[in-house]
């Protein structure tokens, strides 16, 4: 009963964080908005506005849920589904926290840690793209359809110096399984300089980075739904919980993209002072708050470049993914291997 109420907990923990952080991440995305624009942002719902999102939640539940009469129906519904739950699932192997040891046991601050963990990762990251593509083509409409497609190609354009980026990465850890891909990031060199991969692959991080902001479909690389071209893209024929998910499919994209860059490139939950051989409560705790930390700042930055930066036009995207970043990712596994080698 123990061994299964652990895991079941940690299940809910992770989805209960995972599911809170997306009307937070509305709320300050707005707020940072504003800033940066020099505009007021959500300052009337409830005191600084910080009641916005629960608004905004009201809203999505009980607006009219319109099926257009000419639609694929099964496919329509299922879209919204597609890409919502893929990102969820890339937190079942991410590693948040260093082991620590409760009432006797050892406990992995992991859903369910895996020797093959990043395998699982791009298994699941490849399905993504199935929900926009569906709902472009379910919704039988051509700007959905443009949407659909312009997103399809854009995701598996980027997916591919993405996932070579990554090979460098696992060239220098020699190792699939993420808990010890941070374990090996937790140590210094010489005693001060955090052994982070953003050091060792800096190249690989900077592809891995803006292959990110495509493959969650954020500014500069929005193009599937680009207003002045196409409405709303994918998602113009949805209305109701059916857009939420997608709009809440977006932002959990980017929690888990975050959550990946900290754990491959930043050093995971590692941080100077949380001893990594630790087993105690209070370490772990500290393991966690750390991660956490982390992925903040990441999500600040997506934030950051989305209301800073202009959208690319579509050649310009394209051109930067197949000209630009995979020759790229090849040389950065090139020189790896010499460097490996020598």
């Amino acid at each position: 009963m123990y061994a299964f109420l652990i895991p079941l907990l940690k299940i809910v923990v992770v989805m209960a964080g995972l599911f809170g952080a997306v009307p937070v991440l509305v709320y300050f995305e707005r707020r940072i908005a504003a800033f940066i624009q020099d505009r007021l942002g959500p300052n009337r719902v409830g005191p600084m506005g910080l009641f916005q999102p629960l608004a905004d939640a009201i809203k999505m539940i009980f607006k009219e849920d319109i099926v257009p009469d000419h639609v694929d129906r099964v496919l329509y519904v299922l879209a919204p589904v597609l890409a919502f739950v893929p990102p969820a699932l890339a937190f079942a192997v991410i590693p948040f926290g260093h082991p620590i040891r409760l009432l006797g046991d050892r406990i992995d601050l992991a859903i369910a840690p895996a020797g093959m963990g990043v395998l699982f990762l791009l298994a699941v990251g490849s399905t993504s793209v199935y929900g926009i593509a569906f709902g472009g083509w379910a919704s039988n409409n051509k700007f959905s359809l443009l949407g659909g497609l312009r997103s399809s190609a854009q995701m598996i354009s980027y997916e591919i110096p993405l996932v070579l980026a990554l090979v460098a990465v696992l060239m220098t850890a020699g190792t699939l399984d993420l808990g010890r891909i941070v374990a090996q990031q937790a140590e210094f060199h010489l005693g001060i300089l955090p052994a982070w991969n953003l050091f060792h692959q800096p190249i690989a991080f900077l592809i891995f980075f803006i292959a990110a902001f495509a493959e969650t479909n954020r500014l500069p690389f929005d193009l599937p739904e680009c207003e002045p071209e196409l409405i709303g893209g994918y998602h113009t024929e949805y209305s109701s919980m059916k857009f939420a998910m997608f709009m809440m499919g977006e932002y959990v994209a980017m929690i888990s993209m975050s959550a990946l860059l900290v754990t491959f490139f930043l050093g995971g939950w590692s941080f100077p002072g949380i001893d990594p051989t630790s087993t105690a409560l209070l370490s772990g705790i500290a393991s966690v708050v750390a991660f956490a930390a982390k992925v903040a700042a990441v999500l600040f930055v997506f934030m950051w470049v989305r209301w800073t930066l202009p959208r690319f036009r579509y050649d310009q995207l394209m051109n930067l993914g197949w000209k630009v970043l995979i020759p790229l990712a090849l040389l950065n596994i090139m020189a790896t291997g010499v460097v490996g080698v020598a």
